[in-house]
């Protein structure tokens, strides 16, 4: 079982080891990260990683938590403007235009879980969790539009929602396997489409 550090500088550490892993398997992948590496990159000894992670497996659990936490904090203030067809439409265009910087990334969680989520039910667990997090912020953006009585009445805002985050990993996905950011554009497009045919007709 992990175990949590007691001491601020306990914390410093394992922090510094968990960024250090979660650096190595975003650049090389589970299968290519060792304990080794993670330890000559973190300046941490042996017995100081196994004195808060007892394996591997649990290691890699960590970086699945940070990588979700990394993820939903680089888009907390986008998320919090999903609630409007104008932050709708910004939110979108954050991520087309991220694909764009970073030269089509895709997406940190969803590339996790193609490595994590058969081999290890707590490390599916975590990332489930990430996405439904994501997802539930989608969802409260939506039902804020749904309350002000800009949706129609038989709009569903967790069906949307489910939607959407389906629409947004197709489209991180597409993105990086075809390096085209263009296909995370369609995705948002279509989002936006789907969000605009759920609206009432806007009062003139």
């Amino acid at each position: 079982m992990e175990k949590q550090p007691r001491t601020a500088r306990g914390r410093a550490t394992r922090e510094r080891i968990v960024r250090a892993a979660t650096e190595l398997v975003a650049e090389r992948g589970v299968a290519g990260t060792s304990l080794d590496d993670v330890r000559e990159l973190a300046h941490a000894s042996k017995s100081q990683l196994y004195l808060y992670f007892a394996d591997r497996d649990e290691l890699l659990r960590a970086v699945a938590e940070s990588t979700c936490d990394t993820v939903l904090e680089t888009q907390a203030d986008a998320l919090a403007g999903f609630d409007s067809i104008t932050g709708i439409k910004r939110y979108l265009d954050a991520i087309v235009a991220l694909q764009i910087e970073r030269n089509t990334p895709g997406c940190p969680i969803g590339s996790l879980a193609g490595q994590l989520v058969e081999r290890d039910e707590a490390s599916r667990l975590i990332l489930a969790d990430g996405l439904g997090r994501w997802e539930s912020s989608l969802q409260a953006g939506l039902a804020a539009m749904a309350t002000r009585q800009e949706l129609q009445p038989d709009a569903n805002p967790a069906r949307l929602a489910s939607q959407t985050l389906m629409l947004l990993q197709g489209g991180l996905l597409l993105s990086q396997v075809r390096r085209d950011p263009g296909q995370m554009r369609i995705a948002a497009d279509t989002v936006l489409e789907l969000v605009q045919a759920a609206r009432l007709p806007q009062r003139r």
